[in-house]
């Protein structure tokens, strides 16, 4: 079995690339671009509620204000948790990604500019691999990386959203245009270019806690099962320290090259 190429491991693509990678594939590189993100006719919407749109704007930037908890999947394929302390900049994220022969669990801790991998064919067990933040590909997402401490990068992806509405007082729909969104959380690199389908208004839904508060959000991404993602436990205390110092080996150049670089 070939060691798998992580470029393609994004959020929100890992369901589908999991298929790849348990099969000993070697077209999950995640280097295409969503070509049919130009061409596609946008569909007729609704008219956008600004006040549901500041709403939902309110309560992801709470994420950079406190620590909380996430759980995201898509379909059986793909499951991801991470404990995430944005006020003090520490996480820790664990993904999952299954298929018919194989499963790849990446396990990840970021302590400020500070990230420290565990990633099966490249670490050594009982080890941390620390990766240098600045060598990272840009739409390579093995879980958590400098600069992104939420590792679904939920505020970026909703900037993307447009006609927002109310559905209720804690629930919101809308549309999120994944030509912009490319690249983010892995979105647009796998998923929406091998599919050809169109990606400028792929419907999404989010609901809010008592306290304003993001709780769930999921996007039905084309040609694929819906990106599904809880939050909570806000507030809460994270326990996330960085591995002891021997333990501790500095990332190979296989290690970028193996995520495209």
């Amino acid at each position: 079995m070939r060691t798998p190429r992580l470029a393609g491991l994004g959020l929100a693509t890992m369901a589908t690339v999991a298929l790849a990678v348990a099969g000993c594939s070697d077209n999950a590189t995640g280097t295409g671009t969503p070509s049919s993100a130009g061409s596609a006719a946008p569909s007729a919407t609704t008219s956008a509620d600004p006040a549901a749109a500041a709403k939902l704007a309110q309560a992801v930037e709470q994420l950079d204000q406190t620590s909380f908890t996430l759980t995201a999947s898509s379909g059986s394929g793909f499951r991801m948790t991470g404990s995430i302390d944005a006020p003090n900049g520490k996480a820790a994220a664990q993904l999952t990604a299954s298929g018919p022969n194989a499963e790849i669990n990446v396990k990840t801790i970021l302590i400020g500019q500070d990230l420290y991998a565990q990633v099966p064919g490249i670490t050594k067990a009982g080890t941390w691999t620390h990766v240098d933040g600045s060598r990272l590909p840009a739409n390579a997402n093995i879980g958590l990386r400098p600069g992104q401490i939420d590792p679904v990068n939920t505020a970026n992806l909703l900037k993307a959203t447009t006609d927002v509405q109310a559905t209720s007082d804690t629930s919101y729909s809308g549309s999120v245009d994944l030509s912009k969104a490319a690249g983010v959380a892995g979105l647009g690199q796998v998923t929406v270019a091998a599919s050809n389908a169109p990606v400028q208004n792929v419907p999404f839904t989010a609901t809010l806690d008592a306290q304003g508060r993001l709780s769930t959000l999921t996007v039905n991404l084309p040609q694929s099962e819906p990106l599904q993602v809880a939050y909570a436990n806000y507030g809460q205390p994270v326990q996330v320290t960085a591995p002891a110092p021997n333990e501790i080996t500095e990332a190979p150049d296989s290690f970028y090259s193996s995520l495209g670089s």
